[in-house]
């Protein structure tokens, strides 16, 4: 049951961004009745006041960031209305960038701060079941891996994040009713958690004994950009698929690294730095691999850009939109949606305000700019196919009861959207010869 006054598909805290240049002035808030404001007016007031802290924190004004920061804390609330919640972890970031500048500080106040993995993994399923975006993925994914793989014998898929055996538990099912037979498959999955692999392996490895299907699992425990090409062990006769969801994006902050180096004015000396591969690298070695269909999911939003300005204002968009999606759907007691929000979106949002250079991963960029890199990198974009969206629609999207999740074709591509509001991209690639 949602609360009254809850964010509906009609009355989305996303207009609040279009308003913020026609309200008048807002004034302070010592002549402001705070705990009387209305939602909307909140809201407005919120945006406005995490702007005004950005433009403190960007000009190492801290004595008014600080007195910024207190007024948004009156007024943020982690149970309230979405723009109350999203203003608590860009409140909270604003704060940690601000640390930042005293190294000592902020290393001592998260010197024991860490996340059990049990937790990483619950608040992984929670997005799972909140959203459908990953559901649609793997639908999209699993189709276009199909289709490309019609007739193929000995089938080898790489999922550069293996952190859900759902996916491939769903195409086992499909591959084993092939009227000419199951193909024998082998998934070389890539994580940097071990324990995350074997769970996958064991869950694939059942699923395939079930169906009677051919079945190999190569773990390969591994960060990305750290990733050993020859450990993927790709053998000649294989039809190769690679499947990346919302992994991509965090190989820019090397190539941003690789520009600091290369700078006589910023040169740096780092050996995590100069053992990982930049964008172009990785992308020319999966292209090497010559993979039949390569299916790429990455958030369809620009948090890339080089100032904090830029980063906060998109970011402010964007996570205003996945917590109105939880909003108009999710009850605001749920300690689910609360664990999304802090968890995951939360420390989005810190990496993506807060963090700078190779620290900076989450650097999510629009569907535009990877057309350009996968097309340099050689790769043609393959059209995912009308059944394939079809499928997504009806036994994803309808199930949602939410008329604000839609789907839209985009040159071939899909982007699912949050009312109009694109979030993320899903787009498949071939090599070209």
């Amino acid at each position: 049951m949602l609360q009254e006054g809850s964010s509906s598909v009609n009355s989305s805290p996303l207009k609040l961004f279009s308003m913020m240049s026609l309200s008048p002035s807002l004034g302070s808030p010592n002549n402001l009745l705070l705990r009387e404001m209305k939602s909307e007016e909140r809201g407005l007031y919120l945006i406005h006041l995490l702007l005004t802290c950005a433009n403190h924190v960007a000009a190492g004004n801290l004595e008014n960031a600080n007195t910024t920061l207190e007024q948004i804390s009156l007024l943020a609330s982690p149970d309230g209305d979405t723009m109350q919640r999203i203003a608590v972890y860009f409140m909270e970031s604003l704060a940690d960038r601000i640390l930042k500048t005293w190294p000592g500080i902020h290393r001592a106040l998260n010197s024991t701060r860490m996340t059990m993995l049990s937790e990483e993994i619950l608040v992984q399923k929670h997005f799972f079941e909140l959203f459908p975006f990953l559901k649609v993925a793997f639908v999209l994914t699993n189709q276009a891996i199909v289709e490309a793989m019609e007739g193929e014998k000995m089938i080898h898929i790489i999922d550069l994040n293996a952190a859900e055996a759902a996916q491939w538990i769903a195409l086992l099912q499909v591959l084993s009713a092939r009227p000419e037979g199951p193909p024998h498959l082998r998934i070389t999955g890539v994580h940097q958690k071990k324990e995350i692999l074997d769970q996958v392996a064991h869950r694939l490895t059942e699923e395939a004994e079930k169906l009677d299907i051919p079945f190999q699992f190569n773990p390969v425990v591994s960060k990305l950009e750290n990733l050993d090409f020859d450990k993927l062990r790709v053998k000649t006769g294989e039809a190769l698929a690679i499947s990346s969801i919302l992994q991509l994006h965090s190989l820019l902050a090397w190539d941003d690294e690789a520009m600091q180096r290369k700078s006589p004015h910023l040169l740096k000396t780092s050996l995590t730095a100069s053992n990982s591969m930049s964008m172009e690298t990785f992308l020319n070695a999966l292209w090497g691999l010559s993979p039949k269909v390569m299916v790429v999911t990455e958030q369809d939003s620009n948090h890339n850009g080089p100032t904090l300005m830029d980063r906060l204002l998109e970011a402010l968009y964007s996570y205003a939109a996945l917590f109105d999606c939880l909003e108009s759907t999710v009850s605001r007691t749920s300690l689910e949606r609360l664990r999304v929000e802090k968890m995951l979106f939360g420390e989005e949002i810190k990496n993506i305000i807060a963090c700078e250079g190779s620290e900076r991963k989450e650097r999510h960029e629009k569907l535009d700019k990877w057309f350009q890199r996968f097309d340099v990198a050689g790769f043609g974009n393959v059209p995912l196919s009308y059944f394939g969206i079809l499928q997504a629609r009806r036994r994803v999207l309808l199930s949602y009861g939410c008329e604000g999740y839609r789907m839209r074709d985009e040159n071939g591509c899909v982007l699912i959207c949050w009312q109009d509001r694109p979030m993320f991209s899903i787009s498949a690639w071939r090599s070209r010869k």
